[in-house]
């Protein structure tokens, strides 16, 4: 018996790894958060598996025949929609979970759209605070924002109706500081905005439709004269 943590492409189907393709074949069931989306994933395989829906809103209600089955045995997988199951999604409660139960849990690593958003930003990666998806309420932002710190590069996801907002509180906070938006990460529209906070809000005035979510890149300490890098809108 386990439970195996299997990281999904965050965009690119090519982007599943071989052995997170063979472990999808032989567990025996599947825990994910939509089920059309990882029937979509499951199809590119050609593979036909019972699919447990597990997210926020039936936890409570899946967690026990979840955990039931893993104790009588079997191995099953955890998927999210999008990249590693417990970064920003009900996963990781499933986790634990596990764990508690003394049973084995196996991650399986691929696709992350916080490594990917970091690798094409141009901003310092060798160390950086996680914020996940911010509050929606603009004095919840402001603190979680302050809490980060100013040390370290700041990566957090944004649903792209909010993205300008929260730039403006980003700015309040930090300054004008180097920063880079990662949309459509791995798709056939991937797009990377660098510059400062100003510049890049700037650009997404201009736009006339935004969909989906953004990956947000935050520099508050970079000097571009430290670092050799100059700011970019691309």
């Amino acid at each position: 018996m386990a439970l195996y943590v299997v990281a999904t492409p965050i965009g690119n189907l090519d982007d599943l790894t071989p052995r997170a393709a063979k472990t999808l074949a032989a567990v025996s069931a599947v825990a994910c958060e939509d089920t059309r989306r990882t029937q979509n994933l499951l199809r590119h395989l050609g593979l036909h598996k019972p699919m447990l829906r597990y997210d926020e809103h039936v936890h409570e209600r899946s967690l026990p025949g979840i955990l039931e089955r893993l104790k009588a045995g079997e191995d099953l997988a955890v998927v999210s929609d999008a990249g590693t199951p417990g970064v920003s999604d009900p996963g990781g409660r499933l986790i634990s979970a596990a764990l508690k139960e003394g049973v084995p849990v196996v991650p399986i690593p691929g696709a992350s759209a916080v490594l990917t958003a970091l690798a094409g930003s141009g901003l310092p990666m060798d160390g950086f605070t996680f914020l996940g998806f911010l509050s929606r309420r603009a004095i919840r932002i402001r603190r979680e924002l302050e809490s980060a710190g100013r040390e370290r590069t700041i990566v957090f996801f944004e649903n792209v109706f909010r993205l300008q907002d929260t730039l403006e509180q980003a700015r309040a906070v930090f300054g004008d500081v180097p920063c880079a938006v990662g949309r459509e990460l791995t798709k056939v529209f991937e797009e990377f905005i660098r510059g400062s906070i100003s510049e890049v809000s700037a650009v997404l005035a201009g736009r006339k439709e935004l969909k989906g979510e953004a990956t947000v890149v935050l520099a508050p300490q970079w000097k571009p004269a430290e670092k050799g890098l100059e700011a970019e809108v691309s």
